[in-house]
């Protein structure tokens, strides 16, 4: 759980919009710090083969598909997540720079 400003988001609900999202293949959401809000949402993602989307489209389609504080504030695009030998991402690993 993420506390932005002291609201709970989810990463769950805001991952399930941006798979809404047509180029989207990946998706994993975490708190980062914030010295204003404490927390904030940043999204990390992958793209589908061959698609192109700019960061801030994504951030635009989800603040118009959620509540104004669950959106993230910041999106990043890689090629891939890292990820266990199971294939489950490692949020970890997200975490540090």
């Amino acid at each position: 759980m993420i506390n932005a400003s002291g609201y709970k988001v989810w990463p769950r609900e805001v991952e399930d919009v941006l798979y809404t999202h047509p180029t989207v293949a990946e998706a994993a959401v975490i708190g980062a710090a914030d010295e204003y809000r404490g927390e904030t949402v940043k999204a990390f993602v992958t793209l589908q083969s061959g698609q192109q989307v700019e960061p801030a489209e994504l951030a635009a389609f989800c603040k118009a598909n959620m509540a104004a504080y669950k959106y993230p504030r910041e999106v990043e695009i890689r090629d891939e997540m890292p990820k266990t030998a199971t294939g489950k991402t490692l949020r970890r690993q997200l975490r540090t720079p």
